[in-house]
């Protein structure tokens, strides 16, 4: 392999910030913060939104209040 043009492939944790669930995988992507993880080393933490815990295809419910729709969020903006 040639030298110098592969990213750097490392342990990460991700983070799910909506219910605080942590999983330990491998990735090129990098960050700025870092967290202890069980094992006792520091490694860095990429925050996500959405993850296998919390989507409703992989849960098979809804975990969280949903929203509304848009025409629903723009009536209570206006207070119509």
């Amino acid at each position: 392999m040639k030298q110098a043009i592969h990213p750097n492939y490392q342990k990460v944790v991700y983070m799910d910030v909506n219910s605080g669930f942590k999983f330990l995988s491998g990735s090129t992507k990098g960050a700025n913060e870092t967290i202890k993880w069980e094992d006792g080393n520091t490694y860095p933490l990429i925050k996500m939104e959405t993850t296998a815990d919390t989507h409703p295809f992989y849960t098979g419910r809804q975990k969280f209040a949903d929203k509304g729709g848009r025409a629903d969020r723009f009536m209570k903006k206006y207070n119509m």
